[in-house]
């Protein structure tokens, strides 16, 4: 007997059970994912209506100008709708502009030092940083070291949270815009810092030293200063010597032992430490040394009785560039440049306007910036000034040629005397656009779930079993899956009473004081379903009768779509779509959750548990099924072939 065959013709109608159970749970996991896609729409769909619910969709703006070229303007959504007349602007804003006294010959990509160790008052120590978190609030703090120059405490730099504090060595000076340092470390605010505040402090610290593990192998090691000076050496404890390096071209400075060894060079310039192959020393290395530095400070005015100021840390290796970017980095308010043709330089206030009438808007100290950048015999070239005007008959100033009134931003460009009309008035055309643009959402939304409620069933299309799938070409299986896919959320009552709802949400009027009369429904202002029932109830619009509604009462078609009263007949259409939207999707969620959801969070996902289990125990169950034939047609055979043995030899018996 050819029991494979039999066996699987038997199991083959024992299956058909299962496969009805595996296509219908197909036909679940199809209806969730429709579900879900049902979900995205109305997701994407109530996104849009949060964005309507703001007023600035309905109170677009638009401005004009009589003269673009004397006042130009731009307007915020929401602005009033009003007119300004400008005229006697008598001067425009400018920003303070500061010429140094002559040419500054130097090297703009050159260390500092060596071109100016004479004239750039500059001093030995190391220029240190610490950052201290306020942990509770307060006004006392202490840096926390004792290496440091107490006769350089007016030069250091303390910032709090990017904001710059001015040093002051004397109580009596201190001010909400100062920090006292004492001789200690210790300083003290005027008032509490609060709590995780950020301190930052630069500092000037005596010596720095630095460790290096030395190996035979090792061939270089950065220092983290340069244009150092006063260094001294040591390995393992004892004294290395430090001498002049008769080579030009080389570093400047050989590294000895006691012995006599070369070990390597030191390039005090730029801190860097290289060590000759083959040295014989491994061990400990230690140096410690001072830098050259200067420092000075730039400052301006800022606002009334406002101060920003700010002390720089040079370096002796650093270049007049990197100078100027690190001023123009900083939030002084100024900023430095350098002309190459003239050889001079520039100080800028970067904010127009007069802040300081009583003097001037910048200021500024030090040597590097007096003597060596010639600031001391500087020239004001462009005096910082407010812009000066007359608006609506009322004389005014600002300190920008930019500002902004009643949600209009005028920029002043000339100085003129005669008067120019600027005009906000409502965009209506903006407003049009925003309506037409939520009526082709709503469509997009009504035709994708009625599409989806009245979509055809194919009872005759199942779910193809494996079997059945592997028959079929790919297209062939791509338009089965089709057929069997449709229909599934055909009259489902979640959407139907979804769209259901939306359209009463659409036609019922709103009953609110801020509604006129006239223009209380979207059909009175142009806006009303289509003929076509079909089409599920969408919505089609009388452009004319729109604009019309928009010209003539913008604040009540705001109200129709936006207003906010308590009982939903007060409420705007926008607000009854969110909720009617928004009750769906939570009915959704609860019939086929979302990606994240487990199955047992969703009643759909509840099913399909209970099916799963149904077809893992039938499965085991045609386990057993399959064996037991296997063991039944087994024993028939070898009965048959006993029979056949016997048969044969009683044959043989009698012949």
């Amino acid at each position: 007997m050819d029991i494979d065959q039999l066996v699987k013709d038997l199991m083959k109608a024992e299956r058909m059970p299962l496969d009805k159970m595996k296509q219908r749970r197909q036909k679940v996991e199809w209806q969730r994912d429709d579900y879900r896609s049902m979900y995205t729409q109305m997701y994407d769909f109530r996104a849009e209506l949060t964005k309507l619910k703001y007023s600035n969709n309905y109170r677009a703006r638009q401005v004009s100008s009589a003269d673009e070229s004397k006042v130009s303007a731009t307007v915020a959504s929401g602005a009033n709708a009003s007119s300004y007349s400008i005229s006697n602007v008598e001067k425009l804003a400018s920003a303070e502009t500061i010429v140094n006294g002559g040419k500054v010959e130097l090297n703009k990509t050159a260390g500092l030092y060596d071109q100016t160790s004479a004239t750039g008052d500059w001093k030995t120590g190391v220029i240190e940083s610490k950052t201290i978190t306020v942990g509770s609030a307060g006004k006392d703090f202490s840096l926390g070291e004792t290496n440091f120059d107490a006769s350089s405490i007016s030069n250091w730099g303390v910032k709090v949270d990017g904001k710059s504090y001015k040093v002051v060595t004397d109580s009596n000076d201190l001010t909400d815009d100062t920090v006292l340092i004492n001789p200690d470390g210790t300083f003290e605010f005027n008032k509490d810092l609060a709590a995780n505040s950020t301190v930052k402090v630069d500092y000037i610290a005596n010596t720095k030293t630095e460790n290096f593990v030395l190996t035979k192998d090792s061939t270089s090691w950065q220092l983290q200063r340069n244009s150092l000076k006063d260094i001294s050496m040591s390995f393992e404890g004892a004294a290395l010597n430090l001498v002049a390096n008769p080579d030009p071209a080389g570093d400047d400075l050989l590294i000895q032992t006691a012995g006599g060894e070369t070990i390597g060079t030191l390039n005090s310039n730029t801190g860097r430490v290289t060590f000759n192959e083959g040295q014989s020393l491994e061990g400990g290395l230690e140096v410690t040394y001072k830098q050259n530095y200067t420092t000075f400070s730039v400052g301006a005015h800022t606002g009334e009785g406002q101060v920003s100021s700010e002390t720089f840390f040079i370096q002796g290796n650093d270049s007049m560039d990197s100078v100027i970017k690190k001023v123009n980095a900083s939030n002084v308010g100024a900023s430095l440049m350098y002309d190459d043709f003239s050889k001079q330089m520039t100080l800028m206030r970067t904010d127009t306007g007069d802040f300081n009438k009583s003097g001037n808007e910048m200021f500024f100290s030090g040597a590097l910036m007096e003597d060596v950048f010639k600031f001391n015999n500087s020239t004001i070239t462009t005096a910082g000034q407010n812009a000066e005007f007359t608006i609506n008959g009322l004389k005014t100033e600002r300190s920008s040629n930019n500002f902004t009134m009643n949600g209009v931003t005028f920029t002043l460009k000339q100085t003129f005397t005669d008067e120019v009309k600027v005009n906000a008035s409502n965009d209506s055309e903006k407003v049009f656009e925003n309506i037409v643009s939520f009526v082709n959402k709503y469509n997009e939304l009504i035709e994708k779930v009625q599409s989806k409620t009245t979509e055809n069933v194919y009872r005759k299309y199942q779910p193809l079993t494996d079997e059945e799938r592997e028959g079929l070409s790919e297209k062939q299986q791509e338009l089965w899956d089709e057929k069997a896919k449709s229909g599934l959320l055909r009259r489902d009552p979640i959407l139907t009473s979804a769209l259901s709802e939306m359209r009463v949400d659409l036609s019922m009027a709103v009953k609110d004081d801020s509604v006129s009369s006239l223009y209380n429904s979207l059909a009175k202002i142009g806006i009303t379903t289509t003929s076509n029932y079909m089409e599920g109830g969408k919505l089609t619009i009388d452009e004319n009768k729109l604009r019309e509604a928009i010209e003539k009462d913008p604040a009540a078609v705001e109200s129709l779509f936006i207003s906010n009263g308590t009982g939903e007949s007060q409420q705007g259409v926008i607000h009854r779509l969110y909720e009617t939207t928004n009750n769906a999707m939570e009915k959704i969620r609860t019939k086929a959750g979302n990606k994240y959801s487990t199955n047992q969070q969703y009643s759909l996902g509840k099913n399909l548990d209970t099916m799963n289990k149904q077809i893992a125990r039938f499965e085991d169950r045609l386990v057993q099924v399959e064996q037991r034939y296997w063991n039944q047609f087994t024993a028939m055979e070898k009965a048959i072939q006993r029979a056949n043995e016997q048969s044969a030899y009683l044959m043989n018996a009698f012949a």
